[in-house]
């Protein structure tokens, strides 16, 4: 029987590197079980990264694990939150979060986030603009969505100044996930 955490690529293919995923999800046990000092957040998570080499971890195994792992410690520091001040608190907390998203949803479509550089690689403003109406929607009208739906969007590529830099609308919607998991 394998100790491998996840199904491997062919060593025709690039998966995650082994050793990398293995130490990363040993560190989160370890954190989630309170046997490490060092804290382990839902940001950490959505950041980590490895490399590619061939013939390791199927990405979207470990993609798929990093996402549940992300909602398990969301859903464990909302029980610790709900225990010490009260499901209330917990969601005028998650309220004040999801308003921190509001100065962006306002903003008018194709302005909502700083452009990318020149010849730089952006995404789709429409697309981009799109998911923020979802979130509005969600938040205004209460239509669904789910933090897995924001997580797995993609957008369309573009250059330069025609689409909106990667890193600002990507922490965004990192936020955004965030809410969404602190309710679900």
């Amino acid at each position: 029987m394998s100790d491998a955490l996840f199904g491997t690529v062919s060593v025709l293919r690039t998966g995650y590197d082994k050793d990398e995923v293995d130490e990363f999800f040993d560190h989160a046990r370890q954190a989630y079980e309170g046997r490490t000092d060092e804290e382990l957040t839902g940001a950490d998570i959505q950041t980590a990264t490895f490399d590619l080499v061939r013939g390791g971890y199927d990405t979207h195994e470990v993609d798929a694990a990093l996402d549940r792992l992300e909602a398990a410690f969301i859903a464990r520091r909302r029980a610790e939150f709900v225990s010490a001040h009260g499901h209330d608190a917990w969601m005028g907390a998650l309220a004040e979060r999801a308003r921190t998203l509001y100065g962006r949803l306002g903003r008018p479509d194709g302005e909502k986030f700083a452009p990318a550089g020149r010849g730089e690689q952006a995404y789709d403003k429409d697309d981009v603009d799109a998911l923020c109406d979802r979130l509005v929607g969600y938040f205004d009208r209460q239509e669904p969505l789910t933090a897995a739906e924001v997580r797995s969007a993609t957008f369309g590529r573009a250059r330069g100044a025609e689409g909106y830099a990667e890193g600002p609308v990507d922490a965004f919607f990192a936020r955004a996930v965030e809410v969404l998991l602190g309710v679900e």
